[in-house]
């Protein structure tokens, strides 16, 4: 694999995680250990994985590291909805954040099925 940072959906990953952080220091102290620390680390481990993955330099590790990254995404994706929910994010603010996840979610699903993995053959 290569390095991860020439990766778009890395790229992409990357700037949502920076768009989270941005927009979650508006939210209220109280929130600093539980949704902010949540949704803070949910988006860093998108990015995470997806570069843990190509340090692995096997097919097979880095399809393994990209479905990890997609659960990251769609816990994301619900973290988003609650802080929406609770007025922490505007409809708009959310609906920007919610598209760029979503992006990722696509990229993530076609580098894993760009992926070849050879499937091991039942003894």
């Amino acid at each position: 694999m290569e390095d991860f940072k020439n990766l778009r959906v890395w790229t992409k990953a990357h700037e949502l995680t920076l768009a989270v952080y941005q927009k979650t220091r508006a939210f209220p102290k109280e929130e600093m250990y539980g949704l902010t620390s949540q949704l803070r680390r949910a988006s860093a481990s998108i990015g995470e994985n997806i570069a843990e993955g190509c340090g692995r330099r096997s097919d097979a590790e880095m399809k393994r590291f990209t479905q990890i990254a997609r659960g990251s995404a769609n816990e994301v994706e619900y973290h988003l909805l609650l802080a929406k929910d609770l007025s922490l994010l505007t409809n708009e603010e959310h609906q920007d954040l919610v598209a760029k996840v979503m992006e990722i979610q696509r990229m993530l699903a076609s580098l894993v099925q760009s992926l070849k993995v050879p499937i091991l053959a039942k003894s």
